[in-house]
């Protein structure tokens, strides 16, 4: 057996590693002017140190190939729960279409179809998503069966193929990239939807001007199907964990930012004990605590205290000489100005001064269970051609 690993120059045992060329080499070899002044090692021992290299190369494609899969189940849950929001917001749509009148059905049929349309491309995305990481996992598999099967071979063989199995080694695989906004877009099926029917209708009916957006909340959160009340729960729903929604702090996101304009909004805290009204970057982390990022500034209320903080680490104490029940925010992003005020009192509570450079979206964080959050409808005027 041994005969079929002589030198094919030489005829010779190859009982010699060049490590210069990366090949074995008999003794003949070790001499001649073409290895001159290359260093060499004995089979057995060469053979050994490039095992262990090899090894350390095969640790780092497991840690590849488990990061993949775990980014496959991942992709797996956002596309269930896909389904899963397919199917409640036509239930909800559904529902509202009830309450109108049978001209309305086409008005009705649209908005599904619209929705189902979503769902099909955004399915497909994450179907396509999942079927580039089992390619890029069957990939990784073969090629670690192929390295162990390398190393398992003969010694001298086993060198023979080290270069080839070196550059199989190199994985070229990209790391898994999440994908953000790939969960169905709620508020562009729910939000306002009423109105939006009005507008044809030209009739009166009840305007949100911020709703909110239920893929970024917290999963202890539950939104009504308005999108307009937030409350918390004991246990946490059975969400995905995608990019966009918060997973420590009790928050949730108003489902439209403001780059440009004024803007104003009414948030009704009730009797919670404790909350936070006010606004956060588009940009700003959403995991995680919240003190150490910057790209927020809002009202807290705890422990009977009110304080206007800025992140990062800015709190400012603020006397209230009733308790708040409902908290005005008005943005003017151009101006760079942040107003809190009590709308059922008339009074001015804190203003924040800042140059705003990007998108600001509404903030919400509800801290207890005695009371849900609300956003107020304010009153608006829609004048039709």
């Amino acid at each position: 057996m041994a005969s079929k690993f002589l030198c094919s120059q030489h005829s010779e045992k190859l009982n010699l590693f060049c490590l210069d060329d990366q090949q074995p080499v008999c003794l003949v070899c070790r001499d001649s002017r073409k290895h001159t002044n290359h260093k060499f090692r004995p089979v057995n021992e060469a053979v050994t140190d490039l095992k262990e290299e090899l090894k350390t190369a095969l640790n780092h494609l497991q840690e590849k190939l488990n990061t993949i899969e775990t980014s496959k189940l991942n992709c797996s849950q956002i596309a269930e729960h896909i389904k899963i929001q397919d199917q409640n917001i036509a239930c909800q749509i559904k529902e509202e279409f009830e309450k109108l009148h049978q001209f309305l059905r086409d008005e009705e049929a649209s908005r599904l179809a619209a929705l189902r349309e979503e769902e099909k491309q955004k399915s497909q995305i994450m179907k396509e998503k999942i079927e580039k990481l089992s390619r890029d996992i069957s990939t990784l598999s073969d090629t670690i069966r192929a390295i162990e099967k390398e190393m398992s071979a003969e010694d001298v063989l086993f060198l023979q193929n080290y270069k080839a199995t070196v550059e199989r080694a190199q994985c070229t695989l990209q790391h898994p990239e999440e994908l953000s906004g790939t969960l169905i877009h709620v508020p562009k099926h729910l939000a306002n939807l009423k109105f939006k029917v009005w507008e044809k209708m030209q009739n009166i009916v009840q305007y949100t001007n911020v709703t909110l957006d239920p893929n970024t909340a917290h999963p202890k959160l539950i939104v009504s199907n308005d999108l307009t009340l937030v409350r918390t729960s004991d246990e946490d729903q059975h969400l995905p964990n995608n990019p966009e929604r918060f997973n420590e702090l009790l928050c949730i996101l108003g489902s439209e930012g403001f780059n440009s304009g004024t803007h104003c909004w009414d948030v009704k805290v009730g009797d919670s004990t404790v909350w936070v009204v006010g606004v956060m970057t588009e940009s700003a982390q959403r995991k995680g605590k919240i003190n150490s990022r910057s790209g927020l500034w809002y009202l807290r209320y705890y422990d009977g205290i009110y304080n206007a903080c800025s992140t990062p680490e800015q709190s400012i104490p603020i006397k209230v000489v009733n308790k708040l029940q409902r908290i005005r925010v008005q943005l003017d992003w151009d101006k760079g100005k942040l107003s809190f005020s009590d709308p059922l009192t008339k009074t001015h509570i804190f203003t924040f001064t800042h140059a705003f450079n990007e998108k600001i979206l509404p903030l919400i964080n509800v801290g207890c269970k005695v009371s849900p959050m609300k956003i107020i409808s304010l009153k608006c005027s829609v004048s039709v051609k």
